[in-house]
């Protein structure tokens, strides 16, 4: 009888090519400096601004709309 467990699926030529480019270009791929302090000023003054802007009224129903999604979870 044939043991089902040594019927697993095995990679072909394509496949391992495929993954080998795959991997080299994932480690060759680096990210610009520049542009990481540029997304990070916007990212630190984003939340600031935007509550500036709401009125107090909205503050309050997004503040509600969270409180009621956190305890709608269960545990």
């Amino acid at each position: 009888m044939v043991k089902r467990s040594s019927r697993k699926a095995k990679r072909d030529d394509f496949q391992n090519a495929l993954r080998t480019v795959e991997d080299a270009i994932e480690s060759s791929l680096t990210k610009n400096p520049a542009a990481v302090a540029l997304g990070r000023q916007g990212g630190l003054k984003g939340g600031k601004a935007r509550a500036a802007k709401l009125s107090a009224e909205q503050r309050k129903a997004i503040a509600q709309q969270g409180g009621k999604a956190r305890w709608a979870k269960g545990k």
